[in-house]
């Protein structure tokens, strides 16, 4: 099944998808705040015929949600509405810094990284929940 994966955030927004036989994460785009993210995020789910989308929740280090949390369970709720597929939540704590290791390794601007960092942050929780799947199959 192709998955979604959505890392949102109060500035932007990152979108990453994976292979039919989900065994490949790749970033898609970052979306800018202040528009229609629904639309946006709906518009990739059709295009890249996604059967469900993984939303990242930023829990805190001690496992307990924090206000961020809090918004993007509400945002996972109303998407999950306007969508009417499964939206499933995993914990993406770590997934920033691990983007920014493997973006680190690359030679790209300093503005490109950032550019970049929050797609790639959707993979990076793409692929965490993938491994979940698989290990919960064994």
């Amino acid at each position: 099944m192709r998955y979604l994966a959505v890392d949102h955030g109060l500035k932007r927004t990152g979108l990453a998808v994976c292979d039919q036989a989900e065994t490949i994460a790749s970033p898609l785009e970052v979306i800018d705040a202040g528009g229609d993210i629904f639309g946006r995020i709906a518009r990739a789910v059709k295009e890249h015929q996604a059967k469900a989308v993984v939303v990242g929740l930023p829990l805190n280090m001690d496992g307990s949600r924090g206000p961020q949390a809090e918004r993007v369970l509400a945002f996972a709720a109303g998407l999950e509405r306007v969508l009417n597929i499964p939206v499933h939540l995993q914990d993406e704590r770590l997934s920033t810094y691990a983007a920014s290791e493997k973006l680190r390794q690359r030679q790209l601007s300093r503005k490109k990284k950032i550019r970049r960092l929050d797609a790639v942050a959707a993979a990076q929780i793409l692929e965490d929940f993938l491994a979940a799947l698989r290990a919960a199959e064994q």
